[in-house]
């Protein structure tokens, strides 16, 4: 008996290592069953019993709708009960997701020859020659020891440099005066300039991800991708987007700032329908020196200006830095790392509706927005800066 327990353990060891699908089990158990309890000797009514047993366990598992009537349902009810319900931000998280061949990680049988299948990224001759020249020239130009412990910051020929040559215009489309370059180049630059300076590929990173231009390409309206991404792609407009705050980090459902839809008086101009933002930000990148502040807000509209709800949701707007109220803070200076990096505030700053992103179309659509454009700066900009900074 005791090597017949020992075949059994071993044969469900080997079922569940190799991940065996429900009819191999229904099949196990029709032969394990039966084997048991001849071998424990059991009366014969005990024994119709396991085999009434066996009977139902083998229909209600081994038939596909049975299955999923009787017990996959049940068993759903009892884990909806017991697991608490998806928030709508997280809702919106899932939704904007797409799935590549990464899914098949998570499936346990992955498809190697798929992934073989896709075609290998190359430059293109432009990319390539721009890594050979530009990138190169700014390499040399670049001295980790000094930026970081006499400067504190890149010196200013290298910051017009990287603004002349259009560093931070690599993903803005040619069409705005970018350099429209794929994500295989965008990740080469960045590792590249990485390698020599952590401060410059930080510099070079945060405008070509999560940032105005990713979210002015894919939500802007054709009068801001007009007004911005052309001084964006000659670095006219240092750029920043301030999500991050004292008590939220990337979550941006648990961020306080908010705004109030009301009239006020803009440029001369009276009675301007518009919001009245108060934030407090830290941790921006690129926040001392920039001219474009991208702001996560939650908006309400409490006189139903607008018209329906009062919580209009996490919406995102595009400020410049000029604008009366903005406040950029002391710049911080994290473990010593030189790159431009601090706080913004602002108490009840009034924009114009114009200057949400996407205008009043895109309101409550803030936090899809950035989950949809968290990507290029989780998959591009940060695993490149790693693999440069490695090589550092």
């Amino acid at each position: 008996m005791a090597l017949t327990t020992l075949a059994v353990f071993v044969v469900f060891l080997l079922l569940a290592f190799f991940r065996a699908s429900i009819t191999s089990w229904v099949l196990a158990m029709m032969v394990v069953v039966p084997v048991v309890a001849i071998r424990s000797s059991i009366s014969d009514t005990a024994l119709q019993v396991v085999y009434v047993a066996l009977f139902l366990f083998i229909v209600f598992f081994g038939i596909p709708v049975l299955r999923r009537a009787v017990i996959s349902s049940a068993v759903l009810k009892l884990f909806r009960k017991v697991l608490p319900q998806i928030s709508p931000t997280e809702q919106e998280a899932i939704d904007a997701g797409t799935v590549w061949w990464d899914g098949e990680l998570f499936s346990g049988h992955p498809d190697w020859n798929k992934l073989h299948a896709f075609p290998k990224c190359s430059l293109s001759d432009e990319e390539q020659a721009f890594l050979d020249n530009e990138v190169q020239q700014l390499c040399a130009m670049l001295d980790d020891w000094d930026i970081t412990h006499n400067r504190a910051d890149l010196p200013p020929k290298v910051w017009q440099f990287i603004k002349d040559k259009g560093f931070f215009g690599m993903i803005i489309p040619k069409q705005y005066g970018g350099l429209e370059f794929s994500a295989q180049a965008h990740s080469a630059v960045v590792s590249k300039v990485s390698s020599r300076s952590g401060t410059a590929g930080v510099t070079v990173m945060v405008p070509n991800s999560l940032g105005p231009a990713e979210l002015l390409l894919h939500y802007g309206t054709a009068e801001q991708k007009e007004q911005y991404l052309h001084r964006l792609a000659k670095g006219l407009e240092v750029p920043c987007f301030a999500l991050t705050g004292p008590f939220a980090g990337s979550d941006a459902g648990a961020i306080p700032d908010f705004g109030v839809v009301g009239y006020g008086d803009f440029n001369g101009q009276k009675n301007v329908l518009g919001i009245r933002i108060t934030w407090e930000k830290r941790y921006i990148t690129l926040a001392p020196a920039a001219t474009l502040l991208g702001l996560a807000f939650k908006l309400y509209d409490p006189e139903h200006l607008l018209g329906g709800e009062v919580n209009r949701g996490i919406t995102l707007a595009l400020v410049p830095t000029d604008t009366p109220g903005v406040r950029i803070g002391r710049r911080h200076f994290p473990l010593n790392s030189a790159f431009l990096n601090g706080p913004t505030q602002g108490d009840a700053v009034f924009i114009p509706m114009d200057y949400l992103i996407g205008g009043a179309t895109r309101i409550g659509q803030g936090w899809r927005m950035l989950m949809e454009c968290l990507a290029a700066g989780r998959s591009i900009s940060l695993p490149a800066s790693s693999v440069g900074g490695m090589k550092l």
